[in-house]
This record gives C-alpha cells, sequence and structure tokens, in this order.
C-alpha cells in the first residue's frame, strides 16, 4: 500500500474532469498551480486524493487559517493507491490539537487486513556482562587466565558424557568468570528533562490557541505567538541541559 501526506500547499478544485482521482468535497472551487500538479501526480501514479472524498463542515476541512482569520485553505492532502483507496474510512482536519503550528492536525481512519505472521517471541533470559571492560589490558589477561585455567580442569571429560551436560559445563564456566572478572552491565538511566515547569508550558499554548481558535483578535493572536516562542525556548534549554 502506498499512502503519501504532507503539505503539498495545494488547493484542489472541483472540476468534473479530475474525477475519480479528486471527490466532490474539495473546500475549494478551483486548483491553484500546486493543486494542479498534485492531481497530475496522483494521475501519473495512479493514486487518490482521499481529502477530498469526505462530506464534512467546512471548519473540519480547512488545514490553515490567514493571522487575520478572514482566509481559510485546505492545502495538507492525504494519497493512496487506488486500489486501496476503499481501506481510507474518513479524513478530516482537527482545530483543537495542539500541535504548535499554524496548521490544524489531519487525521484519517485507516483499515487494513495484514496477514500476520506468527512468531514466537524471542525473550532474553539471562545476565549482560560488561564487555567495555575487555578493553582494559591488565583486566583482559585476567580473564584469559581465568578461562583457560576452567577450560583445562574440563579436558578429563569423559568422552561418553551426555554433550548437553558438558555444555552446562562450559557455560557456566563462561559465565563465572565473565562475571569475577567483567561484572554486570549497568544500563544508563535517561535522566528526563520533561517536567511539571513544561507541562504548564503546554496548558498555556493550548489555553491561548483554544482562545484564538474561538476569538481571531490581533492581541490573541499576538498572545499565542508569544507563548508559542517561549514555550519552544525552554524545551530547547532543558533538552540541552540533560
Amino acid at each position: 500500500m502506498k499512502i503519501q501526506l504532507g503539505d503539498f500547499n495545494a488547493k484542489v478544485g472541483r472540476k468534473k474532469i479530475l474525477k475519480p482521482t479528486i471527490g466532490n468535497e474539495s473546500l475549494h472551487q478551483y486548483s491553484n498551480d500546486n493543486g494542479v500538479r498534485i492531481v497530475n501526480f496522483a494521475i501519473s501514479k495512479n493514486l487518490v486524493v482521499m481529502s477530498t472524498m469526505f462530506p464534512h463542515r467546512n471548519i473540519h476541512k480547512y488545514i490553515w487559517t490567514s493571522p487575520d482569520g478572514k482566509t481559510h485553505n485546505q492545502i495538507d492532502h492525504i494519497l493512496i493507491d487506488r486500489r486501496q483507496h476503499s481501506n481510507i474510512l474518513d479524513a478530516r482536519s482537527f482545530r483543537g490539537a495542539d500541535c504548535d503550528t499554524d496548521h490544524y492536525l489531519v487525521v484519517a481512519k485507516l483499515r487494513e487486513r495484514l496477514a500476520v505472521r506468527k512468531q514466537a517471541a524471542q525473550k532474553f533470559e539471562g545476565e549482560r556482562f560488561n564487555l567495555e571492560k575487555l578493553k582494559e589490558l591488565e583486566v583482559k589477561e585476567k580473564y584469559q587466565i581465568e578461562i583457560t585455567n576452567r577450560f583445562a580442569a574440563l579436558k578429563n571429560v569423559n568422552v561418553d558424557e551426555d554433550v548437553n551436560r558438558v555444555w552446562e559445563n562450559i557455560k557456566e564456566n563462561l559465565k563465572t568468570a565473565a562475571k569475577e572478572n567483567l561484572g554486570l552491565h549497568e544500563w544508563k538511566q535517561h535522566k528526563t528533562w520533561f517536567d511539571k515547569e513544561c507541562v504548564d508550558l503546554l496548558d498555556q499554548r493550548k489555553q491561548a490557541k483554544t482562545q484564538w481558535i474561538q476569538d481571531l483578535s490581533q492581541s490573541n493572536v499576538d498572545n499565542l505567538s508569544n507563548i508559542r516562542r517561549d514555550a519552544s525556548r525552554h524545551f530547547r534549554n532543558k533538552r540541552r541541559h540533560i
């Protein structure tokens, strides 16, 4: 299945000649230059512009609103293989999603029946040793001596002894020598940078965006821009100092 989606800056019109590559539910009556390009691309690759197929209110079609709130465009699109187009059940925009961008979130509901290959999950069991210590010459030599001594003791093993038991002895000797000389690997604990202060900034940004959606006044536009800038700067500084 081929799916292509993103910001194409393309207004796709509702011309009948372009069907069935496009649908009847585009926000725009006429295509701009990028709209013509994306339709030609879809035709050449046997794709369908699914973002123009589903009936919704206009507020659930437009993807971008100008800062003055007077211009609404549907310029982000979702394309899919023509023979797979029935697997897209819906596509629309969500204005309330906090994406920190002047575009609204576009969501598509996708259905696909995949053949699942059953495979037993491989779970790592056992201990992981600190192999980095082998780079130290003194530790490496000590480990080699330990292994040599332990395998010397295995030379007198009866050839008729069960092979599984012999392997268990070899494995236990290797593990014991590694644990005594190398020690266990210590997993790094990643420091989290996303704290309560970050959560509060996200809440402020979300509230500012909600106010902007409800009232497109210049004061709300400026407030949202300032909070976005402060939040981005704060997140960037937090990540740098972890």
